[in-house]
């Protein structure tokens, strides 16, 4: 049940849905008369300023997790920039009139049927955190799903002051993230960091003190690393580059990792946004925002199209061997029939394909952010 507020809030709203999985082009359509969303006791009802789109948005419109996904209609959307209408009865730290932003899924596989492009949404508290009073809206909707997972990856692979760090893919959304928290807040005594060669002074400008040409093998650089955080999904390669005792943090494997590589899948929480909010505030980290500006809310499908763009050849490869993963998922929940020599090393070659497709393609969020304004 949700307190009562004196805000005039419709019944209906607009709201960018599909109905099908596919393309935006083809399946996402901005309708007037989507239903506001009821509260549970623990959310908030937010009006959204900005929002930001992210490959793992582009992917579940296409359907890449629609045995998981809560069947269409969708409201597509993860990251949002907002204020606060009306807050459940347990709600406890956020208030009617708070400027807030977050991821607003707290599991990116079981997004909820409402997501951030539209009116009004409903989040679970916990999830958000008060906006930074230097950031505009639209700054901090590009924020939450990028800086949660870098921050998660180099917590987990154990960054600390005065280790050193390799960033593979430093010039996406969460590695330009990874390059300034590494500097900034975890007080890293170098990093190097990897990109396409238009855009190694942006490496510079976030604060890599190395910048390097991915198509250069890293790996036979003369010094090495105590941490590698890989976002492009060459975990194997870039262990040559670790010093001993060094750890890989991958968003891009395939699930059969092995010590030292290690994949991280993030978790939304409002915590870690408000623990980096005296550093966003400080300017010590800094939104990205993708060369192409903002795109005003009509203009949605557009802004799609430079996010899928870098997704956009896993949709040709699912569908090319869409046949061949879907026999071998067979064979596998069939296992009890293949003879017991084989068994195992049938049903290991399942499991990696189809952690393959799982982890490696859902959490891959390495592109720059388009905002939504």
């Amino acid at each position: 049940m949700a307190t009562s507020t004196p805000v005039n809030i419709p019944s209906k709203m607009k709201a960018w849905v599909y109905g099908q999985y596919g393309t935006p082009e083809d399946v996402l359509k901005l309708g007037s008369e989507a239903d506001v969303p009821d509260l549970n006791d623990d959310q908030v009802l937010i009006k959204v300023v900005a929002a930001s789109l992210n490959p793992i948005d582009f992917k579940h419109m296409h359907g890449y997790f629609k045995a998981i996904d809560s069947p269409p209609p969708t409201v597509s959307g993860y990251d949002v920039a907002a204020v606060v209408v009306r807050v459940g009865s347990k709600v406890k730290e956020v208030k009617v009139g708070d400027e807030v932003y977050g991821y607003i899924h707290e599991h990116a596989l079981y997004p909820k049927g409402c997501g951030s492009l539209a009116e009004y949404t409903a989040v679970e508290e916990k999830v958000l955190a008060l906006k930074p009073k230097n950031l505009s809206f639209a700054e901090a909707a590009s924020l939450p799903v990028a800086v949660e997972t870098a921050y998660g990856g180099l917590e987990s692979a154990g960054l600390s002051a005065g280790k050193s760090l390799l960033v593979l893919g430093g010039a996406g959304g969460v590695g330009s993230f990874i390059i300034q928290l590494a500097k900034n807040v975890f007080g890293a005594s170098e990093v190097a960091a990897t990109c396409s060669a238009g855009k190694l002074e942006l490496l510079k400008t976030v604060g890599a003190d190395l910048a390097i040409d991915y198509k250069n093998k890293y790996e036979d650089l003369p010094e090495k690393f105590d941490v590698v955080y890989d976002t492009v999904g060459e975990s194997d390669r870039s262990i040559k580059a670790l010093k001993e005792g060094g750890r890989v943090v991958t968003i891009a494997g395939d699930g059969s990792e092995v010590p030292p590589v290690f994949m991280f899948v993030v978790t939304s929480t409002g915590s870690v946004l408000n623990k980096l909010k005296p550093f966003t505030e400080e300017g010590k980290l800094k939104p990205v925002i993708h060369p192409k500006g903002l795109f005003p809310f009509s203009k949605t499908i557009e802004a799609f199209s430079h996010t899928g763009s870098s997704v956009q050849y896993i949709y040709e490869i699912r569908q090319a061997f869409e046949d061949e993963i879907f026999e071998f998922v067979r064979v596998a929940v069939t296992c009890n029939h293949i003879d017991s020599e084989s068994r195992p090393s049938m049903l290991k070659l399942n499991l990696k394909l189809i952690y393959q497709i799982f982890f490696k393609y859902a959490f891959n969020v390495t592109c720059d952010i388009n905002n939504i304004s």
